[in-house]
Protein backbone atom coordinates (compact mmCIF):
# COMPACT_ATOMS: atom_id res chain seq x y z
CA UNK A 1 0.00 0.00 0.00
CA UNK A 2 1.16 3.52 -0.91
CA UNK A 3 -0.51 6.80 0.75
CA UNK A 4 -0.64 9.64 -1.33
CA UNK A 5 -2.10 13.36 -1.53
CA UNK A 6 -2.94 14.84 -4.64
CA UNK A 7 -3.38 18.57 -4.84
CA UNK A 8 -4.61 20.62 -7.01
CA UNK A 9 -4.22 24.47 -7.67
CA UNK A 10 -6.75 27.47 -8.24
CA UNK A 11 -5.29 30.76 -7.62
CA UNK A 12 -5.98 32.06 -4.26
CA UNK A 13 -8.35 29.31 -3.74
CA UNK A 14 -5.46 27.39 -2.47
CA UNK A 15 -5.84 29.06 0.48
CA UNK A 16 -8.27 26.35 0.89
CA UNK A 17 -6.00 23.45 0.58
CA UNK A 18 -3.39 25.58 2.98
CA UNK A 19 -6.33 24.97 5.72
CA UNK A 20 -6.85 20.70 4.72
CA UNK A 21 -3.27 20.59 5.18
CA UNK A 22 -2.49 22.58 7.95
CA UNK A 23 -5.29 20.29 10.00
CA UNK A 24 -3.02 16.58 8.54
CA UNK A 25 0.27 18.35 10.05
CA UNK A 26 -1.28 19.06 13.36
CA UNK A 27 -2.34 15.17 13.49
CA UNK A 28 0.85 14.06 12.51
CA UNK A 29 -0.73 12.84 9.26
CA UNK A 30 2.00 11.94 6.87
CA UNK A 31 1.53 10.16 3.54
CA UNK A 32 4.53 8.20 1.52
CA UNK A 33 3.77 10.60 -1.53
CA UNK A 34 2.57 14.20 -2.11
CA UNK A 35 2.33 15.49 -5.81
CA UNK A 36 0.90 19.12 -6.48
CA UNK A 37 0.03 21.89 -9.14
CA UNK A 38 0.52 25.45 -8.99
CA UNK A 39 -0.95 26.50 -5.43
CA UNK A 40 -1.15 23.02 -4.56
CA UNK A 41 2.21 22.36 -5.02
CA UNK A 42 3.05 25.67 -3.08
CA UNK A 43 1.35 24.59 -0.20
CA UNK A 44 2.45 21.40 -0.03
CA UNK A 45 6.40 22.35 0.19
CA UNK A 46 5.33 23.07 3.93
CA UNK A 47 3.22 20.38 4.90
CA UNK A 48 6.63 18.22 3.00
CA UNK A 49 9.05 20.42 5.35
CA UNK A 50 6.87 20.54 8.08
CA UNK A 51 6.10 23.81 9.00
CA UNK A 52 3.11 24.44 10.53
CA UNK A 53 1.23 27.63 10.09
CA UNK A 54 3.60 28.71 7.22
CA UNK A 55 0.84 28.77 4.67
CA UNK A 56 -1.44 30.68 6.24
CA UNK A 57 1.52 33.40 7.65
CA UNK A 58 2.70 33.33 3.90
CA UNK A 59 -0.56 33.32 1.75
CA UNK A 60 -2.57 36.09 4.25
CA UNK A 61 0.02 37.52 6.05
CA UNK A 62 1.47 38.89 3.09
CA UNK A 63 -1.06 39.08 0.54
CA UNK A 64 -1.61 43.14 1.06
CA UNK A 65 2.23 43.59 1.21
CA UNK A 66 2.48 45.91 -2.10
CA UNK A 67 4.83 43.97 -3.89
CA UNK A 68 2.56 40.41 -3.57
CA UNK A 69 -0.44 41.38 -6.52
CA UNK A 70 0.48 44.57 -8.02
CA UNK A 71 -0.39 46.16 -11.43
CA UNK A 72 2.57 47.98 -11.18
CA UNK A 73 4.63 44.30 -11.34
CA UNK A 74 2.74 43.56 -14.39
CA UNK A 75 3.47 46.74 -16.19
CA UNK A 76 6.62 46.43 -15.23
CA UNK A 77 7.97 42.96 -15.27
CA UNK A 78 4.81 41.39 -17.03
CA UNK A 79 4.59 39.79 -13.41
CA UNK A 80 0.71 40.40 -11.31
CA UNK A 81 2.07 38.26 -8.79
CA UNK A 82 5.56 39.22 -6.83
CA UNK A 83 7.60 36.69 -7.50
CA UNK A 84 10.67 37.29 -6.25
CA UNK A 85 8.94 38.61 -3.21
CA UNK A 86 7.05 34.73 -2.75
CA UNK A 87 9.31 32.63 -4.15
CA UNK A 88 12.82 34.28 -3.03
CA UNK A 89 12.17 36.81 -0.09
CA UNK A 90 9.75 35.17 1.81
CA UNK A 91 10.94 31.87 1.86
CA UNK A 92 14.87 33.04 2.08
CA UNK A 93 14.16 35.33 4.57
CA UNK A 94 10.90 36.52 5.75
CA UNK A 95 8.98 33.62 6.96
CA UNK A 96 12.08 31.14 6.25
CA UNK A 97 11.81 27.84 4.45
CA UNK A 98 13.10 24.73 6.26
CA UNK A 99 15.00 22.95 3.45
CA UNK A 100 16.54 20.53 5.76
CA UNK A 101 13.17 19.84 6.71
CA UNK A 102 11.93 19.19 3.53
CA UNK A 103 14.73 17.36 1.99
CA UNK A 104 15.23 14.94 5.38
CA UNK A 105 11.45 14.44 4.98
CA UNK A 106 9.87 11.14 4.06
CA UNK A 107 7.74 11.64 1.16
CA UNK A 108 8.47 11.36 -2.49
CA UNK A 109 7.27 15.07 -3.47
CA UNK A 110 6.53 15.63 -6.98
CA UNK A 111 5.79 19.29 -8.90
CA UNK A 112 3.76 19.44 -12.54
CA UNK A 113 4.69 21.89 -14.70
CA UNK A 114 3.90 22.47 -18.19
CA UNK A 115 6.73 22.82 -21.20
CA UNK A 116 6.64 25.71 -23.80
CA UNK A 117 7.40 24.14 -26.51
CA UNK A 118 5.27 20.93 -25.78
CA UNK A 119 2.21 22.28 -24.42
CA UNK A 120 2.81 18.96 -22.45
CA UNK A 121 3.32 18.22 -18.52
CA UNK A 122 6.70 17.58 -17.48
CA UNK A 123 7.15 16.44 -13.69
CA UNK A 124 9.92 17.08 -11.18
CA UNK A 125 11.11 15.54 -8.05
CA UNK A 126 13.17 16.31 -4.84
CA UNK A 127 16.32 18.02 -6.47
CA UNK A 128 19.51 17.79 -4.97
CA UNK A 129 20.16 21.61 -4.61
CA UNK A 130 17.96 22.58 -2.30
CA UNK A 131 16.83 26.31 -3.91
CA UNK A 132 15.87 24.01 -6.70
CA UNK A 133 12.53 23.47 -5.28
CA UNK A 134 11.35 26.55 -5.05
CA UNK A 135 12.70 27.20 -8.88
CA UNK A 136 10.41 24.38 -10.09
CA UNK A 137 7.56 25.94 -7.82
CA UNK A 138 7.63 28.86 -9.21
CA UNK A 139 7.62 27.48 -12.75
CA UNK A 140 4.36 25.44 -11.55
CA UNK A 141 2.53 28.93 -10.36
CA UNK A 142 3.53 30.56 -13.37
CA UNK A 143 0.40 31.57 -14.93
CA UNK A 144 0.32 33.22 -18.80
CA UNK A 145 0.57 36.50 -19.02
CA UNK A 146 0.87 36.89 -15.21
CA UNK A 147 4.30 35.77 -14.88
CA UNK A 148 7.60 34.61 -16.93
CA UNK A 149 8.09 31.32 -18.27
CA UNK A 150 10.77 29.41 -15.97
CA UNK A 151 14.11 28.00 -16.94
CA UNK A 152 15.13 24.72 -15.79
CA UNK A 153 17.11 21.94 -16.60
CA UNK A 154 16.89 23.08 -20.32
CA UNK A 155 13.36 23.63 -20.55
CA UNK A 156 10.96 26.76 -20.54
CA UNK A 157 8.41 25.82 -17.99
CA UNK A 158 4.70 27.62 -17.07
CA UNK A 159 1.90 26.45 -14.38
CA UNK A 160 1.18 23.11 -13.77
CA UNK A 161 -2.16 23.49 -14.11
CA UNK A 162 -2.37 23.75 -17.75
CA UNK A 163 -1.26 20.61 -18.97
CA UNK A 164 -2.95 18.45 -16.07
CA UNK A 165 -4.64 20.41 -13.75
CA UNK A 166 -5.65 17.29 -11.51
CA UNK A 167 -2.99 15.31 -11.37
CA UNK A 168 -4.32 11.67 -10.06
CA UNK A 169 -3.21 9.71 -12.55
CA UNK A 170 0.11 10.80 -12.12
CA UNK A 171 -0.33 9.70 -8.70
CA UNK A 172 -1.67 6.48 -9.72
CA UNK A 173 1.30 5.22 -12.44
CA UNK A 174 4.00 6.13 -9.88
CA UNK A 175 2.42 3.71 -7.26
CA UNK A 176 -0.26 5.76 -5.26
CA UNK A 177 -2.86 2.85 -3.90
CA UNK A 178 -4.41 5.38 -1.00
CA UNK A 179 -4.88 8.68 -3.31
CA UNK A 180 -6.09 11.52 -0.82
CA UNK A 181 -7.82 14.31 -3.36
CA UNK A 182 -7.67 17.99 -2.02
CA UNK A 183 -9.75 19.66 -4.84
CA UNK A 184 -10.49 23.74 -4.26
CA UNK A 185 -13.99 23.75 -6.28
CA UNK A 186 -17.11 21.64 -5.06
CA UNK A 187 -18.60 18.63 -6.22
CA UNK A 188 -19.86 18.44 -9.24
CA UNK A 189 -18.01 21.70 -10.90
CA UNK A 190 -17.34 21.40 -14.81
CA UNK A 191 -14.74 23.79 -16.36
CA UNK A 192 -15.78 25.93 -19.65
CA UNK A 193 -13.77 26.07 -22.86
CA UNK A 194 -11.59 29.17 -22.21
CA UNK A 195 -11.53 32.24 -24.62
CA UNK A 196 -7.69 32.61 -24.50
CA UNK A 197 -6.59 31.79 -27.59
CA UNK A 198 -9.61 34.39 -28.90
CA UNK A 199 -8.31 37.48 -26.85
CA UNK A 200 -4.73 36.88 -26.72
CA UNK A 201 -2.80 35.95 -30.43
CA UNK A 202 0.20 37.46 -29.18
CA UNK A 203 0.91 34.53 -26.81
CA UNK A 204 -0.57 32.33 -28.88
CA UNK A 205 1.63 33.01 -32.10
CA UNK A 206 4.72 32.94 -29.20
CA UNK A 207 3.32 29.62 -27.57
CA UNK A 208 1.33 27.76 -29.75
CA UNK A 209 1.70 24.29 -27.92
CA UNK A 210 0.26 25.76 -24.49
CA UNK A 211 -1.93 27.89 -26.59
CA UNK A 212 -3.71 24.73 -28.00
CA UNK A 213 -3.71 22.58 -24.52
CA UNK A 214 -5.25 25.79 -22.61
CA UNK A 215 -8.19 25.51 -25.84
CA UNK A 216 -8.23 21.75 -24.84
CA UNK A 217 -7.97 21.68 -21.11
CA UNK A 218 -11.56 22.12 -19.95
CA UNK A 219 -11.96 19.10 -21.50
CA UNK A 220 -9.60 17.15 -19.69
CA UNK A 221 -9.87 18.61 -16.41
CA UNK A 222 -13.63 17.65 -16.62
CA UNK A 223 -13.18 14.17 -17.93
CA UNK A 224 -10.34 13.61 -14.80
CA UNK A 225 -12.93 15.45 -12.74
CA UNK A 226 -15.32 12.21 -13.46
CA UNK A 227 -12.81 9.78 -13.33
CA UNK A 228 -12.17 11.22 -9.85
CA UNK A 229 -15.77 11.22 -8.95
CA UNK A 230 -15.45 7.28 -9.76
CA UNK A 231 -12.37 6.08 -7.69
CA UNK A 232 -14.55 8.18 -4.74
CA UNK A 233 -17.75 6.22 -5.26
CA UNK A 234 -15.71 2.72 -5.54
CA UNK A 235 -14.40 3.92 -2.21
CA UNK A 236 -10.77 3.66 -3.97
CA UNK A 237 -9.73 7.67 -3.45
CA UNK A 238 -10.66 9.69 -0.39
CA UNK A 239 -11.39 14.02 -1.72
CA UNK A 240 -11.99 16.34 0.63
CA UNK A 241 -13.27 19.50 -1.33
CA UNK A 242 -15.34 22.56 -0.21
CA UNK A 243 -18.81 21.76 0.31
CA UNK A 244 -19.86 24.91 -0.12
CA UNK A 245 -17.07 27.39 -1.37
CA UNK A 246 -16.90 30.44 -0.02
CA UNK A 247 -16.78 32.89 -3.53
CA UNK A 248 -13.58 34.93 -3.87
CA UNK A 249 -12.09 36.68 -6.27
CA UNK A 250 -8.67 34.81 -8.55
CA UNK A 251 -6.51 37.86 -6.83
CA UNK A 252 -8.42 38.50 -3.66
CA UNK A 253 -6.35 40.27 -1.73
CA UNK A 254 -8.89 40.21 1.33
CA UNK A 255 -6.93 39.06 4.21
CA UNK A 256 -10.65 38.12 5.97
CA UNK A 257 -12.22 36.89 3.19
CA UNK A 258 -8.83 34.95 2.48
CA UNK A 259 -8.62 33.39 6.29
CA UNK A 260 -12.62 32.17 6.09
CA UNK A 261 -11.42 30.17 3.15
CA UNK A 262 -8.52 28.68 4.95
CA UNK A 263 -10.56 27.77 8.02
CA UNK A 264 -13.14 26.05 5.96
CA UNK A 265 -10.30 24.01 4.41
CA UNK A 266 -9.29 23.48 8.25
CA UNK A 267 -12.66 22.83 9.40
CA UNK A 268 -13.81 20.20 6.22
CA UNK A 269 -10.23 18.19 7.36
CA UNK A 270 -11.46 17.89 11.05
CA UNK A 271 -15.11 16.88 9.92
CA UNK A 272 -13.47 14.43 7.81
CA UNK A 273 -10.50 13.38 9.76
CA UNK A 274 -11.63 10.08 11.06
CA UNK A 275 -12.56 9.19 7.58
CA UNK A 276 -9.10 9.84 6.59
CA UNK A 277 -7.89 7.79 9.36
CA UNK A 278 -9.74 4.67 8.27
CA UNK A 279 -9.20 5.27 4.19
CA UNK A 280 -5.21 5.14 5.32
CA UNK A 281 -5.62 1.89 7.85
CA UNK A 282 -8.03 -0.30 6.30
Amino acid sequence: MKSGLVLEGGGMRGVYTGGVLEKLLEEEIFVDYVIGVSAGACHASSYVSRQTGRNREVTIGYVNHPEYISIKNLLTKRELFGMDLIFDKIPNSLVPFDYDGFYTSTEEFVVGTTDCQTGKAVYFEKQRRPEDVLTIVRASSSLPLMSQPVKFDGKLLMDGSIADPLPIRKALSDGVTKPIIILTREKGYRKKKSRFARVLPSFVRKYPAIAKTMENRHLYYNETMEFIEKLESEGLALVIRPFNLYKIKGIERDPKKLEILYNQGYQDATDKFNEVLSFLQK
